[in-house]
């Protein structure tokens, strides 16, 4: 029996996953630079490096593309509070979150750019994803850290207050970047300086709620 259809289905396969790719990442930074009414089609073609049918063509419209990689955006913050579901022990589960958010940040700042305009100009293409998925993830996160308090494993705070000073300082890296390249001497951060930067980060939040 012949093999050949299988693999040509598999070759076929792997084209449009390195297309989607390059059209995605083309775009997060499209939209992160002009938002949704300036980012065009045709400069996320240009950017991917694809013929701009090929957008229409894996992306009926610019709102579906833009709505698939707003929630894959999201979609990998969440993952990096897997922390929550893998150890009892709080220090180590913030830890864990806070690092894995500065590193998001750090290796895409795009995204987080983009998600910060979407939720300043109120969430036109948000707000259903944030009031489920997001909603219903931060509530079981907080009762987590309820738990915490209530077993007198860290101080009484607000959870909700905590997790978004989390969101705030970690996402600032990536929102702010321009800014913090501007304090350091008009450069990037190097790997040394964001690593000194995150663990100054965990250390102020953990000893903020009687972690340290």
């Amino acid at each position: 029996m012949s093999t050949k259809p299988a693999v040509n289905g598999a070759h076929k396969a792997a084209i449009r996953q390195e297309n989607e790719e390059q059209i995605l990442a083309a775009a997060e930074r499209v939209f992160a630079d002009f938002g949704f009414k300036g980012a065009t089609t045709a400069r996320i073609a240009e950017i991917a490096n694809v013929p701009k049918a090929n957008v229409h063509y894996y992306f009926s419209t610019k709102e579906a593309l833009y709505r698939r990689i707003m929630e894959d955006v999201c979609d990998h913050w969440l993952e990096a509070a897997m922390t929550f579901d893998n150890s009892a022990d709080p220090a180590f589960i913030l830890r864990g979150y806070i690092e894995a958010k500065m590193d998001l940040s750090r290796v895409r700042p795009y995204g987080s750019r983009l998600w910060a305009h979407e939720i300043i100009r109120g969430a036109k293409f948000s707000s259903e994803y944030i009031s489920t998925t997001v909603k219903n993830w931060l509530d079981s996160r907080v009762e987590v850290i309820r738990g915490w308090i209530d077993e007198g494993k860290m101080d009484e705070v607000e959870p909700y207050t905590l997790m978004y000073m989390i969101f705030a300082t970690t996402q600032h890296y990536a929102d702010f970047g321009r800014q913090i390249e501007i304090f350091n001497n008009d450069k990037p951060l190097t790997d040394a300086q964001f690593a000194e930067a995150k663990e100054n980060v965990v250390r102020i939040i953990l000893k903020g709620v009687g972690l340290a």
